[in-house]
């Protein structure tokens, strides 16, 4: 058996993702005797030009954040939507609860704080100052891991499934179920520099992963991501590197040839799919239909989006309009229900982007990337796979049996169990190859 294949049934990824709690308490022995960096505006730093690896700290200046509170104040809203729900986009009360939240009770210092109790660095790697948090687990033989965000995510996503990862045994598991987290910001998203040049998709970035992690001294590791992060991990696989021995998806890339065409060609879906099949058939088709504008419009104009860098509240609209599911789970926390994240926790992301003015230099990957999203790349790694039923598709495993399933692989003389909690839930991995 190649992959583990795990069925969620939790409420949204993005929604279990926040759900965890972590610890803070981690720290990290000292890797440089550089004197630790301080962003006094966001963004700010000087680029590195060696394999140097220096101590990051975040200081956003407060006339940022009053300037943040003053654009809100300032928003320029259109009428109210038309119909009774969300088939228009972003519902006007929505936004207006989320901009009063914002304004007026929202506290960048607290997540700012999180970030700091963090050990955090910035290398430089092929031009581009990558921004990353690495935590070390107290645990002997920790195995290490780098966990990749996609859009519109970011290293705030994953702070609260860092304390499960590398002390496990905090959270009712086994010290043998411990990692070393390594957690990047993508190149133009967060503290990551901006790419001054073309050529940085997943491909590109992928490449660059590696280096950071033998950068870290680590010679053998493994991969986890969705969204860009799946693209990126899945790129790292393919470059085989030895010292990559597994990798762990939440958003696989598993449609078939034959139903990509008949939904690309609008014609019905190919006969004999499952009940599971035409119920992802139908997930692909509403998205293509109904919610891909934003990467549509990423993937050829980036740069016209002005709006989202000049607006905070065009920004936060544009990132909670990223998927149906996630828009109305979103809009339910703004009504004040109780659900696997909060008001801080959406907000703290998109503070992230507004701060650091990455509006427009994030959506700059997917006009980079030529890769086809969901379409299986045959990932030659030992892969396990978690899927949500409130993702943008839950794919069959049918469709990921076939898209990860390989020959290449051959036994190893000794099998070790990778497992522990990934970002979207529990994984446990074994496989011929896995040592």
């Amino acid at each position: 058996m190649k992959f583990i294949y795990q069925q969620i049934t939790a409420a949204t990824a993005f929604g279990l993702l926040f759900a965890a709690t972590s610890s803070f308490a981690q720290t990290m022995k000292k890797e440089t005797s550089v004197s630790p960096l301080t962003i006094l505006e966001v963004n700010a730093a000087p680029p590195t030009t060696t394999a140097e690896i220096r101590p990051f700290h975040i200081n956003v200046a407060e006339n940022q954040l009053v300037d943040l509170r003053r654009r809100i104040a300032a928003t320029q809203w259109p009428d109210r939507e038309i119909v009774s729900d969300a088939t228009q986009g972003v519902q006007l009360a929505t936004m207006q609860k989320l901009a009063n939240y914002w304004a007026n009770d929202y506290d960048w210092r607290k997540v700012e704080t999180r970030l700091n109790a963090l050990p955090q660095f910035v290398t430089s790697i092929d031009g581009v100052d990558i921004h990353f948090i690495h935590v070390r687990s107290k645990h002997a033989n920790a195995l290490p891991l780098i966990v990749t965000h996609g859009w519109p995510g970011s290293i705030i996503e994953q702070l609260k499934i860092i304390g499960p990862l590398t002390d496990p045994t905090a959270y009712g598991g086994k010290a043998e179920d411990a990692f070393d987290v390594v957690i990047p910001s993508l190149p133009g998203y967060g503290f990551s520099g901006k790419p001054a040049a073309t050529g940085w998709d997943p491909i590109h970035i992928a490449r660059a992963w590696i280096v950071l992690m033998k950068r870290l001294g680590y010679s053998r590791f493994v991969a986890q991501g969705g969204d860009w992060g799946n693209a990126v991990t899945e790129q790292m696989a393919l470059l085989t590197p030895p010292e990559l021995i597994g990798i762990h998806t939440n958003m696989p890339a598993t449609v078939p040839d034959e139903v990509s065409k008949a939904r690309q060609f609008a014609e019905p879906p190919p006969a004999g799919l499952s009940a599971e099949e035409k119920s992802a058939w139908d997930q692909l088709d509403f998205f293509y239909k109904h919610g891909l504008g934003y990467a549509q419009e990423m993937a050829n104009r980036p740069q016209t989006l002005y709006g989202i860098a000049d607006s905070p509240i065009g920004l936060a609209a544009w990132m909670l309009d990223h998927d149906a599911l996630s828009q109305a789970l979103i809009a339910r926390v703004f009504d004040g229900r109780a659900e696997g994240l909060t008001r801080d926790d959406i907000l703290d992301n998109v503070t992230l982007y507004w701060l650091t003015n990455t509006a427009v230099s994030s959506a700059r990957l997917y006009w980079e990337s030529k890769l086809p999203f969901f379409a299986p790349k045959g990932v030659p790694a030992p892969t396990a796979v978690s899927v949500f039923p409130d993702e943008i598709y839950a794919a069959p495993r049918s469709w990921t049996e076939k898209a990860y399933q390989t020959d290449l692989l051959q036994p190893a003389p000794e099998r070790r169990t990778l497992r522990g909690v990934g970002t979207t839930g529990t994984f446990q991995q074994r496989a011929p190859g896995c040592v």
